[in-house]
């Protein structure tokens, strides 16, 4: 097959626009194509009264070869990549009970680390915290609309990781010559997501889709021989003479293996201190700490679409911005949710945390988005020093500080401190809504998130953002409008340490530990860590298999 990459069409072109378009581009006769199919739909928006959409398309040519050689050093006529998934190994035939390999953890990460174990042949036990897919919903909503957390099945824990409450976001900018996301979607296909992520350039699901798509990924792994654990906190890891021989679990149980995963995500804090005092190396890393802020979709779609917006095609517009503060800091946006909710997000008693989540069909009235500030270890290190190595858990001691005043700020009932974007530009507190409806639950309190001596954020940050949010007036239009609403604090955007790991993907002080995923501070998302995962599993199944 031939691949034909940069195909413009206005947004409204006809159906059979679409096979003339590719005859023209290939020049040869319409009988000359025997089948072809969309590989990629994007679109470009920047002239918003004559949107484009730019296909990729893949096509069967009854003389491949003569058009080949005809349109040879043209750069958007190619063969077709083969991006089918292989594994230079083979399969595992009755592996041994006791030598089975364990994943801990059950996100993005661990799902795909254990699928390609399973898939091996290798049978691997999953050690999750948290609850089912199913259960952990409930328990969730317990926070979101009774606050009540239960620190053990939350947005942050449970079957399906964070990312089962999120955007469902399936795209990444990582580098794949593998094609190892195509195998992430098409696993996610197999499952019952819908087929057109596998074409559109920003793909989503949606969390309600999710929980039914993690469901029949356990089924599979467990149909391959794989074992899910719930409610299995890992509480200690067995080291011998540098080597891995097990984990030990909350109740007592210890569970012998020569092989682990660590897909743990990036709040598994009483994990990390575990691993630090047991003297697995970690290093600490940048992460970025901020607030969402919601706007009605509406304003955005206008911004980015124009006369547009609305289209079917194009659904809920989203957005990506940046600005280089006067400070020195980094302000962008973070998980942009089109047609969205914020969401409670916290782990722990007495903190407040925020994130973003859409359903599938983007459909309610904001839009909301982190708008984030980047920090480096040195500004979180915790014992006061100038210089010098800082400490790989201080960035969640940091995270905790704010956490914690968020939750005061908001009332100390997991109510969410908030603040319109006007009174926020102009340094006063806010004492009534716009016409903004915050959709955070269980609720939001209106604050002033900037009160000297009591600010939701480090002076640097609120600094940053104050400044950002006029600039981003100018690249998308209403961006800053007074009855926008912030709502605090949105701090886990990333792992804020790495479990380091050599080129063989083990720890390095450690064998037979495979740091993986967000929580090890190797991925950023779902596609991402899904990628980690299969990455990982491949790893440690060729050392089992004594590949080389």
């Amino acid at each position: 097959m031939l691949r034909i990459t940069e195909l413009r069409l206005p947004l409204d072109h006809a159906a059979a626009a679409l096979r003339a378009s590719v005859v023209a581009r290939l020049g040869v006769p319409d009988t000359d194509l025997e089948s072809f199919a969309v590989f990629r739909r994007s679109y470009d928006a920047r002239k918003k009264s004559a949107v484009q959409l730019i296909y990729t398309i893949d096509c069967a040519l009854r003389d491949e070869t003569a058009v080949l050689a005809r349109l040879v050093g043209q750069q958007h006529v190619r063969p077709t990549p083969d991006s089918r998934y292989r594994f230079a190994g083979h399969a595992a035939a009755d592996w041994p009970a006791d030598r089975r390999p364990l994943v801990v953890g059950f996100g993005p990460c661990g799902i795909f680390a254990a699928l390609i174990l399973a898939q091996m042949g290798l049978r691997p036990i999953v050690l999750e915290r948290g609850r089912s897919v199913r259960e952990r919903t409930r328990d969730t909503w317990g926070l979101w609309r009774r606050n009540v957390l239960n620190p053990e099945s939350n947005v942050q824990f449970g079957e399906g990781g964070a990312g089962t409450f999120s955007d469902g976001k399936l795209w990444s900018q990582i580098s794949d010559p593998r094609h190892l996301l195509r195998k992430v979607l098409t696993e996610f296909v197999k499952a019952g997501a819908p087929e057109e992520i596998l074409f559109v350039a920003k793909p989503h699901i949606g969390t309600f889709r999710l929980v039914g798509v993690v469901e029949k990924m356990r089924a599979e792994i467990e149909a391959l021989g794989g074992e899910v654990r719930f409610g299995q906190r890992v509480t200690d890891v067995l080291i011998e003479a540098g080597n891995i021989r097990g984990v030990s679990l909350h109740d007592g149980t210890q569970i012998a293996a020569d092989h682990v995963v660590l897909a743990l995500g990036h709040s598994a804090r009483d994990t990390f201190a575990m691993l630090h005092e047991r003297g697995v190396f970690m290093e600490p890393k940048p992460f970025s700490i901020g607030f969402r802020i919601e706007h009605p979709q509406s304003i955005i779609d206008r911004a980015r679409f124009g006369p547009n917006a609305g289209n079917a095609i194009l659904g809920p517009a989203d957005y990506r911005i940046v600005h280089h503060a006067r400070n020195g800091r980094s302000v962008y946006s973070f998980c942009m949710c089109p047609g969205g909710t914020v969401v409670a997000a916290t782990s722990e008693p007495g903190r407040v945390v925020t994130n973003g989540m859409s359903q599938y069909s983007r459909n309610e009235r904001n839009a909301n988005a982190g708008i984030v500030v980047g920090i480096a270890p040195q500004d979180y290190r915790q014992d006061g020093r100038a210089d010098g190595p800082v400490n790989p858990l201080d960035g969640i001691a940091f995270q905790r500080c704010w956490e914690s005043r968020a939750f005061e700020l908001g009332g100390g009932t997991y109510e969410a401190p908030g603040q319109l974007v006007g009174d926020f530009i102009a340094g006063r507190a806010s004492t009534a809504l716009g016409s903004v409806l915050p959709s955070y639950k269980p609720g939001v309190t209106l604050t002033d998130l900037a009160a000297p001596g009591n600010a939701a954020l480090p002076a640097y940050a609120i600094d940053a953002i104050r400044e950002a949010l006029p600039a981003f007036e100018r690249q998308i239009k209403g961006f800053s409008m007074p009855d926008a609403v912030l709502t605090g604090v949105e701090t886990r955007t990333s792992s804020p340490l790495r479990i380091t790991r050599g080129r063989d993907f083990q720890g390095l002080n450690v064998r037979g530990l495979y740091p993986a995923g967000e929580g090890a501070g190797y991925a950023g998302g779902i596609m991402s860590a899904g990628v980690d995962g299969i990455e990982v599993a491949e790893a440690l199944g060729r050392s089992m298999l004594g590949i080389a």
